[in-house]
């Protein structure tokens, strides 16, 4: 059998397989989803006579309903805080991480190099591992059980601030930042009039990652914050779910809540879907 027939075979069985991983890969995503979708439209009574995988009497107008109005609207004020956290410190931190990036990438000062590397190491350095020194800083602060103990140290993101510079070096060419210098343009000036249009794609993709990710926070507002006004949606369904098994009317709440808690990030992909993944394939071809 020669090379030519051999190769040409191993690319045919290559190809089934790589379909197969990802319709196996896409299931272990979507699965979930439909668990979440399915269970939301039951009963309490239903969890115990249906499937997983099995609509109930469609109840899911009334599981909405009794989600919004339990505790008094608690689960709003939780979509609030999360709106607030995420959108604020998304787009806060997308600019200060755009603005971190731009400067290790086009600008020369004494160390530059070794902070680029210090802010790396942020990367390897675990959430749970700064919890208690977040803590500390804040009750030195005065600012534990606030909303600002949460928002503030939400701001840097040590994988933000890599992906900007990436980016800065791709789509930021020097000579425009030199033609805006020789125009009179300061470093300020330079960065918001002429590099950060050019950077747009990379810094809604910074956007969208810290949106998810402050989103999705849970650890450091469960160390943060005790008064329940101010939780986010994923501590403020946590603590419902700790009582399901004393109380299982909760059980449709939590599930409905999930369900609900995921649409923004649904919803915030698919609006800015273009521009993160031209923000992400100007990083990988870098």
């Amino acid at each position: 059998m020669s090379a030519s027939i051999v190769d040409r075979r191993s690319r045919w069985v290559s190809v089934p397989a790589v379909h197969v991983l990802l319709v196996l890969a896409a299931l272990y995503s979507v699965i979930p989803m439909v668990w979440l979708i399915t269970s939301a439209t039951k009963t309490l009574g239903d969890f115990s006579t249906t499937s997983a995988f099995e609509l109930g009497e469609w109840n899911l107008g009334a599981n909405l309903t009794a989600l919004f109005r339990q505790e008094d609207g608690v689960f709003l004020t939780w979509l609030v805080n999360s709106a607030f956290y995420a959108g604020g410190g998304a787009i806060v931190g997308a600019l200060i991480c755009a603005a971190c990036g731009y400067a290790i990438a086009k600008t020369s000062f004494p160390g530059r190099k070794a902070l680029f590397a210090l802010t790396l190491t942020g990367v390897l350095v675990p959430t749970t591992a700064l919890a208690l020194p977040m803590y500390l800083l804040a009750s030195e602060l005065r600012i534990v059980d606030s909303a600002w103990a949460v928002f503030i140290p939400l701001l840097t993101n040590p994988f933000g601030v890599y992906l900007a510079k990436v980016y800065a070096d791709a789509a930021v060419p020097d000579e425009v930042i030199e033609a805006a210098r020789v125009d009179g343009a300061g470093h300020l000036r330079t960065f918001f009039t002429v590099a950060l249009p050019m950077m747009r794609p990379g810094v809604v993709t910074v956007l969208l990652f810290q949106f998810v990710g402050i989103w999705n926070n849970f650890f450091l507002p469960l160390v943060l914050l005790t008064d329940p006004k101010l939780f986010p949606v994923s501590l403020g369904l946590f603590q419902w779910s700790t009582r399901q098994t004393l109380f299982p009317q909760y059980t449709p709440l939590v599930i409905t809540g999930s369900l609900v808690a995921i649409l923004p990030l649904i919803v915030a992909f698919v609006v800015l879907q273009r521009q993160w993944r031209a923000g992400l394939a100007a990083g990988s071809v870098k």
